[in-house]
């Protein structure tokens, strides 16, 4: 006759209704096998293997991981409440009303330099097509002056002060790509990399009034074993994100009063080379254009250079 089967499911026997001589199985789960006949003093074994350095280092790497995690997550929640609370008018922010007032005049000092770079290069093309419609003029007139003997002379003069005239403009290009070339210079990378760091002071400045408005909350609440050590914790995190506000403040500061002295110097310049070189061309005074190019050591470009211009800025 067949023995009963007893199952053990989750650890727990389920036995036949038969009397008779059972057998006991586990079911199949990770490290456990199944058992012998009852009675026969064999007990489950295990698989897994004893955990290696590989698996310690890996699991230290998951920790780290996740706690990083944890942290950005609490950090970004805090942030968020405090940036919300702001708006809605429930919470208060530091304010430096100096340094604030500074960063605004910043960013509309960009505005309108901006407007005056895109301004400067819609000039530059204009000023390009213009010659190569002069050229283009003169060469027509040249021609014309050798096939129409009656208006040779006319055709002429007309041709040689279509080329006086593109001489010229080509000088006066040069100086305006140089001046197009300083004030994105000036735009794009000094006025942008100021902007980069006040961007992180904004954000420090976020960070310590969210962890300063929890720490006020936690000062006003019950004091018991397990709100002082919370307490202290959260005066430690806020005295670092203090520290990190007061770096930034400085360093916005500095690069402030270093970007306000680089903007006078460059722009006293390329200021100056810009009214001297449209001055000269209306004027049509070749020689000081020339001059003026050589002051601020602008170079024509050698015969066959590509578009945008056939200048070179140095």
């Amino acid at each position: 006759m067949k023995p009963a089967l007893c199952l053990v499911v989750m650890g727990a026997p389920v036995m036949d209704s038969s009397p008779q001589r059972c057998t006991w199985w586990y079911l199949q789960e990770p490290g456990i096998k199944e058992l012998g006949p009852l009675g026969s003093g064999r007990h489950p074994s295990h698989n897994a293997a004893p955990a290696g350095p590989g698996d310690e280092v890996a699991r230290g790497i998951a920790g780290e991981k996740f706690d990083i995690v944890k942290k950005w997550g609490i950090n970004t929640y805090k942030c968020t409440k405090q940036l919300l609370s702001e708006r809605f008018g429930r919470g208060s922010r530091t304010v430096d009303l100096e340094l604030e007032l500074q960063i605004e005049l910043l960013r509309e000092t960009k505005r309108k330099y901006e407007s005056v770079l895109q301004l400067g290069r819609a000039l530059t093309a204009h000023l390009y097509s213009l010659l190569q419609t002069q050229h283009a003029l003169g060469d027509a007139f040249a021609d014309l002056s050798q096939k129409s003997p009656e208006l040779q002379e006319e055709f002429g003069y007309n041709a040689e002060t279509q080329k006086l005239l593109c001489k010229n403009g080509e000088t006066l290009l040069g100086a305006v790509n140089f001046f197009v070339s300083s004030i994105n210079t000036l735009v794009t990378k000094t006025m942008e990399d100021t902007l980069m760091t006040v961007k992180q002071y904004e954000a420090a400045r976020l960070e310590y009034d969210a962890y300063r408005t929890d720490l006020e909350e936690l000062s006003l609440g019950p004091r018991d074993a397990g709100t002082r050590g919370r307490l202290e914790s959260a005066q430690a995190t806020f005295q670092a994100h203090r520290d990190k506000y007061e770096k930034l403040r400085g360093d916005v500061a500095i690069k402030l009063k270093f970007l306000e002295e680089n903007k006078i110097k460059v722009m006293h310049k390329q200021l100056l080379l810009f009214h001297n070189a449209v001055s000269a061309y209306f004027a049509g005074n070749q020689k000081q254009l020339e001059q003026t190019l050589q002051q601020f050591n602008i170079k024509l470009r050698p015969p066959g250079a590509e578009k945008p211009s056939w200048l070179e800025e140095q």
